[in-house]
């Protein structure tokens, strides 16, 4: 429907003609609010319903809301004075009884408004407004909304009950987003939900009782293209009260999954389908039977047929249009190409070339039958290729732990194992032993060929649930300040003027899920990064540094706010531990080259799609499992540099290492890839690890995967060295909470812990090993050799004078200061070094060089000792005033 016609609905003026608003026989609450709200549209129109209604909605419309309509019985509009038929909640002529005789005469003008998918036969009208929402008062009440039209209370209620009942409370799948928004402004009108409630909850009567026992007993269920179907029949003479609402409950309470009853009611059968599968397809069944609906829920009304005759065309109609359930065992294809874990690399690949296939299944004999272990990709071999690694066994790269289906698997399983764990093939097993393998291509052709049989809205629909995109809007307002916030939507805003897409990516995303602080903005744009990080930094009046080889910029904005922007960009490695070589790409590519799974959802920030989140990768599935996984096999060959960020985020977040990924740093270690590590890289990632709150975990964790030996032989992680990094973290917090705000380098105290139980040259070579600055080496291989000494001497003399430990303790770094306080055993050693460390060091001589000039004291190398025993007599509480110091100082003098 185009909007200009959707736009032309509604009174346009004063007519001579006759106005109807009708819709299908056997009205429910849907039908009978949407002809309330069209009564709006339409104001000078009669009501007229085709046939009877539902007993139960009678009563209500009877007793309470008469006042309402401009209600006229059937029998009394003459059927040729109507010049407009307002159809609502249909567009089936054998729906709307007498009115269908009316619908080919000429200067009629039919206006539909309706939310059932279109079928065969259906009416045409001159304004028609279809949508494919939960139900057809929500269509009607975005239009009154539109309009400003003012609804009433009980109006609201009435609207909001059809609503309510045909999204199933909102449980239904046919339920949209436009439900909730409609459903929202009626309660905003006034509706009642105590109301809504209690008519869609009513009691069963005992003649209900009776009815639904009656359909439990008669009830028998149809395997049908391997799809259970059940049907039940029953026959009255008299009309039975809410069959629909009994059909409902039937459904729910023994759980079926597709639900026809047939009854006959006096001269008439009606037929109540409801269905929760998409292999039965209710509205399209009945609609062959006379009747409509949409997939979940539908209806028909028989005449002049026996029950039995309808029951037989009910079930030849079940049979040619159920949608076949395919298992696994039909699915799959066989024989499965194998191999055994031991072959090389360079083995696998021939296989791969002979069989024409993309991924091997790996397998090794096991009491008399191939036991599963994993399989290969071409993908990971070519990488692996790359590397030169052709000789190494595929057990090495192998995806060890692999998700499975057993033969009687549906789609549905099938769908979820494959595209929600990434899995390019997914084995089908009996005992843990492979029987047949169903490919990812497989599955894109049977979903291909499913489509053609489904409309456009049934398609949409399941590519939405198929999708990884949601709006957090909500997320970022509840998570970030109103300022980083509005200077988002306004590089959002600079991106739309550039005609780019730019999104928040990397750990800044993570982050706002796992509700941790981070508000350095990491952004990608599909499009020219540096360009636009020179247009942000003007708009800022922000600092820009460029990196051009890598396409990369960082902007620091006022407030110091960091914005680091690159170009969606591929890397590839020509050896294991280089740094990546940097080409132009797709945002998707962008993620595949990221370290884990976690780090690779991205938000859209352009105005239009501001706070679309993206996740290429199942990154929420892992966050919520807390689950540290590599994108790929070959991840940690890449850059070995990934497995202390693996263990840093394991450690940081509470999070654990996938069991395939604990494999690859496995391998890594013994494949000696840290070798060809630059120092630099790996001292970066080892600061960011002992810079963390509780690095101790983190370094028991890397001494787990003998990691510790990467950096040094000497470093060695035991209860001693797990008992050092106790005392550290104790030191550190009575600092920090000493000293608000003081700045010391956190994670030298703890490289000093770490690497503690090396002597002096072999601390000297660690520093030389990971490239440290000479500062940082000054004060991590001869400073804390001077500082061992210093605490070995304080430790076997104990030091009686305040002056003789501040002498000890003065040239020493705090760093220094704090790592000897966690490592000495002595408790009046501790004492003394945080003595020195909280007073005497702060303290000076008041007497100064201008007091020593005034008293004819020629300058030179003596004021220095003059000041310093001064200072050492303060220390020790020989002088503790100007004057006390002056005097000493006389008799030094005399």
């Amino acid at each position: 429907m185009t909007k200009a016609s959707e736009k032309s609905c509604g009174s346009k003026g004063p007519s001579t003609g006759l106005t109807v608003i009708t819709t299908h026989a056997n009205t429910d609450f849907d039908a009978f609010a949407s002809m309330l709200a069209a009564q709006k549209l339409y104001p000078n129109a009669r009501v007229v319903f085709p046939a009877s209604q539902e007993s139960s909605l009678r009563n209500f419309f009877v007793q309470s809301m008469v006042y309402l309509f401009n209600l006229v019985n059937l029998a009394d509009i003459n059927l040729d004075e109507i010049e407009t038929l307002i159809l609502v909640d249909t567009r089936q002529p054998s729906r709307i009884g007498p009115f269908a005789r009316i619908l080919d005469r000429p200067g009629l003008s039919v206006h539909i408004y309706d939310h059932h998918p279109a079928a065969p036969g259906d009416i045409v009208g001159q304004v028609e407004v279809c949508r494919p929402w939960g139900a057809t008062v929500s269509i009607l009440t975005h239009l009154l909304r539109e309009r400003g039209i003012s609804i009433t209370a009980d109006e609201a209620t009435i609207m909001s009950l059809g609503i309510y009942e045909d999204t199933g409370s909102f449980t239904f799948t046919s339920t949209t987003q436009d439900d909730f928004l409609a459903a929202a402004h009626l309660l905003s009108c006034g509706a009642s939900l105590n109301m809504v409630a209690s008519l869609l909850s009513r009691e069963i009567s005992p003649q209900q009782i009776t009815v639904l026992n009656d359909l439990i007993q008669n009830m028998e269920r149809h395997r049908i293209h391997g799809v259970e179907v059940a049907v039940s029949t029953l026959s009255s003479d008299d009309y039975i009260n809410d069959f629909a609402n009994l059909v409902h409950k039937l459904r729910k309470m023994e759980n079926l999954d597709a639900l026809f009853a047939v009854a006959r009611m006096g001269n008439r059968i009606s037929i109540v389908a409801r269905s929760r599968i998409s292999e039965v397809d209710a509205g399209k069944i009945l609609a062959r039977m006379g009747g409509g609906g949409h997939r979940y829920a539908a209806s028909a009304t028989i005449k002049e047929k026996p029950l039995v005759q309808v029951e037989e065309a009910l079930l030849q109609y079940l049979n040619e249009m159920v949608k076949p359930r395919q298992k696994a065992r039909d699915l799959m294809s066989t024989p499965v190409i194998a191999t055994q874990p031991d072959i090389s690399i360079k083995e696998a690949e021939g296989l791969l070339t002979q069989y024409n296939v993309n991924a091997l299944i790996v397998t090794q004999p096991s009491c008399g039958r191939e036991r599963l272990l994993g399989f290969i990709s071409r993908q990971v071999v070519e990488k692996a290729l790359h590397h030169h690694l052709d000789d190494v066994a595929v057990a090495e790269y192998m995806s060890s732990d692999p998700v499975t289906v057993g033969p009687d698997a549906d789609l549905v399983e099938i769908q979820e194992k494959i595209i929600g764990h990434k899995q390019r093939i997914l084995p089908v097993v009996v005992d843990d032993s492979p029987i047949g393998v169903i490919t990812r291509t497989d599955l894109l052709n049977i979903l291909v060929n499913e489509s053609y049989r489904m409309s456009e809205q049934e398609s949409a629909q399941i590519a939405a649930n198929r999708g990884r995109t949601r709006k957090v809007v909500r997320l970022l307002d509840e998570r970030l300040p109103k300022e980083i916030l509005l200077k988002i939507k306004q590089i959002g805003a600079i991106a739309d003027e550039m005609k780019v897409h730019a999104f928040l990516v990397g750990g800044f995303v993570r982050d706002l899920f796992l509700m941790e602080k981070n508000l350095d903005l990491d952004l990608v744009v599909e499009g020219d990064g540096i360009a636009f990080a020179r247009e942000v930094a003007r708009r800022f009046s922000g600092r820009l540094h460029t990196h051009e080889v890598f396409g990369t910029a960082v902007v620091t904005i006022e407030d110091g706010l960091k914005v680091d922007i690159a170009s969606a960009r591929h890397e590839y490695y020509d050896a294991p531990g280089s740094l990546p070589i940097v080409q132009t790409s797709s945002l998707k590519m962008d993620m595949s080259r990221r370290d884990f799974t976690i780090n690779t959802m991205v938000i859209q920030i352009n105005s239009e799609n501001f706070g679309t989140l993206i996740d290429f990768f199942s990154a929420q599935r892992d966050i919520k499992a807390k689950s540290i996984q590599v994108l790929h096999n070959l991840s940690f060959v890449e850059d070995p540099t990934r497995v202390f960020r693996a263990i840093r985020f394991e450690q940081r977040f509470g999070f654990n290492i996938g069991k395939l990924t604990a494999g690859l740093i496995e391998n890594a270690v013994r494949m000696k890839f840290f070798k060809s590590l630059a120092g630099k890289r790996l001292f970066a990632e080892l600061k960011l690890i002992l810079s963390e709150d509780t690095p101790a975990k983190a370094v028991s964790r890397m001494n787990d995967f003998n990691l510790l030996p990467v950096i040094h032989p000497c470093i060695r992680y035991n209860d001693k060295a797990a008992a050092l990094f106790a005392s550290v973290k104790e030191v550190l917090s009575w600092y920090d909470l000493l000293f608000l705000g003081d700045s010391y380098n956190r994670w030298a105290v703890n490289f000093l812990a770490l690497i503690h139980s090396c002597g002096p040259r072999q601390a000297f070579h660690v520093c030389r090993l990971l490239e440290l600055s000479p500062r940082q080496e000054r004060l991590l291989s001869q400073g804390r050799r001077d500082a061992l000494m210093r605490l070995k001497d304080l430790e076997r003399r104990k030091v009686t004078k305040n002056s003789l430990l501040y002498k000890r303790l003065q040239p020493l770094a705090t760093e220094l200061l704090l790592y000897m306080m966690a490592a000495t055993a002595k408790e009046d050693v501790k004492q003394g070094i945080s003595l020195y460390i909280r007073q005497l060091q702060f303290e000076k001589s008041l007497v100064t060089g201008k007091d020593l000039l005034n008293m004819k004291i020629k300058p030179g190398p003596v004021y220095r000792e003059i000041l310093d025993t001064l200072l050492a007599a303060r220390l020790d509480g020989k002088a503790k005033t100007k004057d006390d110091e002056l005097n000493l100082l006389k008799k030094k003098i005399a």
